[in-house]
């Protein structure tokens, strides 16, 4: 049972729609509908709560979505080791593909700053080593290489943030000082990162441990107004206070992948867990997109 009283305004978790194989990337807009992916048949979804979902079109792997502050979807599709952006008129155009003259790994998921900017994961492991082409650091083609986060500038320039072992989901801290990063495998955490405005690397540390015995690891994850994290883990969405300290899991009928806050006080928690998406409400609301502010 999910007896978070200081997390969420009820323990009810609602399923909203059923029927898929591995939802992913769930993304909140402010005219009050939800997109979502089915990555393995490569589909992307729109949703209003209380309706059958509609698909908007085919993906080549859909995962992780942003808005730019334009409201454009930013998408990555890892199968076509791509970061795709959705023009307003539904025209889809490559944003970046390849870094250092080699096409990127299999990108993840993707987040967007207040200045603009854009920070994507691209963790090579599930990449055959043969067909990974973007060197490591110094050159290096290591067990890690390209395993990186990225960042697009506003003028769609692209840079190296860092290398982890294995990048997946992606989040800021409220003042966007810290940038914190779900690392899935072999070592289950989430680092925090510091970084400067322009996106520089100042140093890391391990924010959380996520190791545990249940079904689960670190992948989605989003960031409360308050400064807590909500990111996947054993067991459910761990939520950790800006410390570091655990203090709850909620808890799904089926392994939860990601999550997005959404809804006009974004207190709603819309969640993927493979072939169902589910709502929750927290208490507190989530940190709002740069996008929602301008709007």
């Amino acid at each position: 049972m999910n007896d978070l009283p200081d997390i969420l305004e009820s323990p009810e978790i609602t399923r909203q729609a059923t029927g898929f194989v591995f939802t992913e990337g769930p993304l909140w807009h402010p005219d009050d509908f939800w997109y979502f992916n089915d990555i393995r048949p490569g589909t992307l979804y729109k949703m209003r709560l209380g309706e059958e979902p509609e698909m908007i079109r085919k993906t080549v792997g859909g995962n992780g979505m942003t808005f730019d502050l334009k409201g454009r979807i930013i998408h990555c599709e890892g199968e076509a080791r791509n970061v795709t952006r959705t023009e307003l008129d539904g025209t889809v155009t490559s944003l970046v593909d390849r870094f250092e003259g080699g096409r990127f790994n299999r990108p993840n998921d993707v987040i967007c700053h207040s200045d603009g900017s854009l920070y994507f994961t691209d963790p090579s492991m599930r990449r055959p080593f043969a067909e990974r082409e973007v060197p490591g650091p110094e050159g290096e083609n290591g067990v890690w290489a390209g395993a990186r986060v990225y960042r697009v500038a506003p003028d769609d320039s692209i840079s190296a943030v860092v290398t982890v072992e294995y990048p997946n989901g992606l989040a800021l801290s409220p003042d966007e000082k810290t940038l914190y990063i779900a690392n899935t495998r072999s070592n289950q955490y989430v680092h925090a990162i510091e970084i400067e405005a322009d996106g520089t690397y100042v140093r890391r540390r391990i924010f959380c441990d996520f190791s545990g015995d249940e079904v689960g690891f670190p992948d989605g994850m989003k960031v409360d107004s308050a400064g807590r994290v909500f990111c996947t883990g054993p067991g459910g969405i761990w939520v950790v206070e800006p410390d570091g300290t655990h203090v709850g899991t909620i808890r799904f009928p089926e392994q939860a992948i990601n999550m997005a806050f959404g809804g006009e006080d974004l207190c709603t928690l819309f969640v993927t867990a493979h072939t169902s998406v589910y709502t929750v409400r927290v208490k507190t609301p989530g940190q709002p997109h740069p996008f929602y502010l301008q709007k």
